[in-house]
């Protein structure tokens, strides 16, 4: 169901303008069914042809594609720092959060120096589906917001989201977990340099799993994307296989209720493991029921996102709040994942 913030903010990124009155929206939220139609409209009308002429998309960005239980966009605009100045030394997002070049040269490169807008419909990280669920874990949150971030990489939503908790007034206590050294290095220092101090945050190296157990962690760079999909509880063969091919190393699991096992709540969970979500959730969903109010899982596949519905449907105490699938590409009649999907679940015995 089309709101009138859709329609303003279609208005907007298609046409540059505001809508010329309310008469305007009301005909267009009653004349049409869903977010695409209303983006078709604008981009086939003689203002936007005349605007942009051959340059015009034919498409409409599919980051538009998602269901929420929330104000999406709304929830975004809230934490957005009107006022965020530049720095000469780092990359700003719409939150006021720093990153240094050397997270990401190629990315950041052409953003040293400036303040980024907000993500709608997204940036060069996250889509409208992803910054709004995890803002909005920041919502529900009390006095006090908790949250951990596996496979944190440089300390992304460790730093976005304790910045932005910290703005409300908020006490943090943010928990990452990272296999890769320098990316751990690099979470340190964007958590330094975004005024988040030693006693409010921990950093583990490992990938999550079964205490006690090992996992098998592709050596690629934070620079190439991070991660790909760890292998848990390898076989002999593997091990043997990933110490001769030098492409893995071998990796502690960190056990997760062992990690948190001092805080009553988990306000957030931020899990994109490189598709083996569905594993681990399975694995530690009781944990989840008893500790965990929210959680967003990027998703890497079909077979996951369907797994997931299954396995927290089956709960009537979880509540999905954000969905947008996972965006394929077709090679050789076979499905090339493009972009994770997004979901994000509510733990309602927390309300």
């Amino acid at each position: 169901m089309l709101t009138k913030e859709d329609v303003t903010w279609a208005y907007r990124l298609c046409l540059d303008r505001e809508p010329e009155n309310g008469k305007v929206v009301q005909v267009l939220l009653e004349s049409l069914e869903n977010r695409n139609q209303l983006v078709q409209s604008l981009i086939n009308s003689t203002e936007y042809k005349n605007k942009y002429g051959k340059t015009a998309p034919k498409q409409p960005s599919p980051f538009w594609h998602y269901l929420s239980a929330f104000d999406a966009i709304g929830t975004i605009n809230k934490y957005a720092k009107a006022k965020s100045q530049p720095s000469p030394y780092y990359a700003t997002n719409f939150l006021g959060v720093k990153m240094r070049l050397e997270f990401y040269p190629t990315i950041l490169a052409a953003r040293i120096g400036t303040v980024e807008p907000a993500p709608i419909p997204a940036n060069w990280h996250a889509d409208i589906a992803e910054w709004a669920s995890c803002l909005r874990s920041v919502d529900l949150s009390g006095e006090r917001f908790v949250m951990l971030e596996l496979g944190c990489g440089w300390g992304c939503w460790i730093n976005n989201l304790g910045v932005a908790a910290k703005s409300e007034g908020k006490r943090v206590k943010l928990y990452g977990v990272e296999a890769d050294q320098q990316s751990l290095h690099f979470a340190r220092l964007a958590l330094n340099d975004n005024g988040i101090t030693e006693n409010e945050f921990v950093l583990s190296k490992g990938i999550a799993g079964k205490a006690g157990s090992v996992a098998l962690f592709p050596s690629i760079s934070p620079e190439k994307g991070g991660g790909g999909a760890a292998i848990f509880s390898p076989t002999n063969k593997q091990l043997s296989d990933a110490t001769n091919s030098g492409k893995y190393v071998l990796m502690p699991a960190v056990d997760i209720g062992t990690l948190i096992k001092d805080e009553e709540i988990l306000d957030f969970m931020h899990v994109d493991i490189q598709g083996a979500e569905l594993d681990l959730l399975t694995e530690i969903f009781d944990l989840l029921c008893k500790k965990v109010r929210y959680i967003f899982i990027g998703t890497h596949s079909k077979q996951i996102e369907a797994g997931l519905f299954d396995l927290f449907m089956g709960k009537s105490e979880w509540k999905l709040e954000m969905e947008r699938p996972a965006i394929f590409t077709l090679i050789d009649g076979r499905p090339v994942i493009k972009c994770d999907g997004v979901q994000a679940w509510r733990n309602g015995a927390f309300d």
